[in-house]
């Protein structure tokens, strides 16, 4: 058991629902029968990316990480391919209940995921986009609660785009080192994500000032470690750099719930990053 929960990344799949809620929030709060599906959906399309994941890395693992569940001998690779597929299927089932538009974002994971566990994910450019363009999708998936909503507010999930694409592009040197460049352009990448979140603070009319302290707690936890690779690109720098990148998703979710609902609904976000943070002791987010 303690395998699959290896395989399922608790800590990751937490950080999913928090995306959602925030998508939610932008969709106006519409169709509340629909948030569980959404939810349930996210999940599922999420362990099954990450349980694939591992599945078509189980011949690199086995030199650089043979203590993973399917190098091991813990779970083997057929199992972790079905269980993988089951989930996507699942998740996107669930979107299908919510809506018709829920299930064509939903399709469009699954389509995304399989491509980067595949294959993009070889590449330094495709793989970080690829991964960026899943979690926009799924920030989208909580706004595809109003298909109105999400047809012109759709640029809003450009910001999981952006966030995840320089996280993902850091932890390509998890386990060589990096370069100093790619430091450079997550510290860039996150400068920006930073300013338009602050922009978004700004003009809202519910929760202005919580949205600003949440965008000055995201700088405080994102900024240092991603300094540190940029100057000393090492593997466990990138690591650590990764590991907060990942939880610290959240916040920028966090930001977005402050800014179109307001505060109460910010720490209801909040609160699966504190869920999240207690599994990251138990189980690796990387």
């Amino acid at each position: 058991m303690r395998g699959y929960l290896e395989l399922l990344r608790p800590p990751n799949v937490v950080t999913a629902i928090a995306d959602v809620l925030a998508g939610y929030a932008v969709a106006g709060r519409a169709e509340p029968w629909r948030l569980p599906w959404l939810i349930a959906a996210s999940v599922c399309l999420y362990a099954g990316g990450v349980v694939l994941n591992d599945y078509f890395d189980r011949g690199v693992d086995t030199i650089e990480r043979p203590e993973r569940p399917i190098p091991s001998g813990r779970v083997s690779a057929p199992r972790a391919a079905v269980l993988g597929a089951v989930l996507l299927f699942a998740g996107i089932a669930a979107a299908t209940a919510a809506s018709r538009v829920s299930a064509g974002v939903a399709l469009a994971i699954g389509t995304f995921v399989l491509l980067y566990d595949a294959r993009a994910k070889r590449y330094a450019v495709a793989g970080p986009i690829c991964m960026g363009v899943c979690r926009g999708l799924n920030l989208l998936l909580g706004v595809s609660a109003d298909a109105a909503v999400l047809g012109t507010r759709w640029p809003i999930g450009l910001f999981s785009v952006v966030y995840i694409a320089a996280v993902t592009a850091v932890s390509r040197g998890e386990v060589h080192g990096g370069r100093s460049g790619v430091g450079t352009f997550a510290l860039i990448s996150l400068g920006l994500i930073l300013a338009g979140l602050t922009a978004i603070a700004m003009n809202s009319t519910t929760g202005r000032l919580s949205a600003l302290v949440l965008v000055a707690a995201l700088a405080y936890r994102v900024l240092p470690p991603y300094w540190q690779v940029r100057k000393d690109p090492q593997p466990p720098v990138i690591r650590r750099a990764v590991k907060a990148g990942v939880l610290s998703l959240v916040l920028v979710d966090s930001v977005l719930g402050a800014a179109y609902a307001g505060p109460i609904y910010a720490a209801v976000i909040l609160a699966t990053g504190l869920v999240a943070g207690s599994l990251a002791r138990l189980f690796s987010v990387t």
